[in-house]
């Protein structure tokens, strides 16, 4: 049985997330639906991350396993066809080694959440990225962000419906720099706890506007209280960006 390894992009403004669930639209749902039109099978698309609802991607990864052997070309261009009007694109298709797992086999998964920080509101790029009607300090942010680099307990950064087993948490990188009037806030860890990313870029907006100090976030991360964190940063501004795999 072939195992088709997808990358997936989309808009996740009308789901209620990645993961297929009863109260709203889902992305893996659409995925599956899709595949049921090219196959006449049911079958479970497992992704890499389970973004929120509101949530968008640019590089998520997916898998599934099928009876029919198609090539990896005619999976993505049927897939793409039979996905519309749903606003979610197979950039690409292969044939993935059996034991290839799109959650399990990753090495780090790397997020990008977009501050468009100016007074007037977004037409363009509304709902994709947060507004802030201030100008905030980029240098400061991203000077704060360090506190968080490392080996943590996030559970001051982590939703009371985290059902990860450990708030301990490895963060590989945080950044922030600027772009233009956006500010882009990089994230790459191994793996995340559920609203980890947008609890942290909520704190480092507060560090943006001067009501946070660096110390300031190092305490809230010392407290492992999830009242000490900041308020959490909307879902529009965040998107799944990329997911790193051992090599071939």
């Amino acid at each position: 049985m072939p195992r088709y390894r997808l990358t997936v992009e989309y808009d996740g403004s009308p789901f209620a997330g990645w993961q297929r669930q009863e109260n709203g639209p889902s992305v893996q749902g659409a995925l599956e639906d899709a595949i049921f039109k090219l196959s006449a099978a049911r079958v479970t698309v497992t992704g890499a991350g389970r973004t929120d609802s509101g949530v968008h991607a640019r590089g998520q990864v997916a898998h599934f396993d099928v009876e029919k052997d198609y090539p990896a070309d005619t999976v993505r261009d049927a897939l793409n066809a039979h996905l519309r009007p749903h606003p979610i694109s197979i950039v690409e298709s292969a044939i993935a080694a059996p034991d290839f797992h799109a959650r399990f086999s990753a090495l780090a998964r790397s997020y990008e959440y977009r501050i468009l920080s100016r007074r007037a509101p977004p037409a363009l790029e509304r709902g994709r990225v947060w507004h802030v009607a201030r100008e905030l300090d980029v240098e400061a942010m991203h000077a704060a962000a360090q506190v968080l680099v490392g080996k943590h307990d996030f559970t001051t950064f982590r939703s009371i419906q985290c059902q990860a087993n450990s708030p301990d948490k490895t963060l590989d990188r945080l950044d922030v720099r600027a772009e233009g009037e956006e500010l882009v806030i990089y994230a790459r860890a191994r793996s995340f706890l559920h609203n980890q990313v947008r609890s942290m870029v909520g704190s480092l907006r507060l560090v943006g506007e001067g009501k946070w100090k660096s110390r300031d976030l190092s305490a809230a991360l010392a407290a492992r209280d999830r009242a000490a964190c900041g308020p959490v940063a909307p879902p529009n501004g965040l998107s799944l960006v990329r997911v790193d795999y051992p090599a071939v």
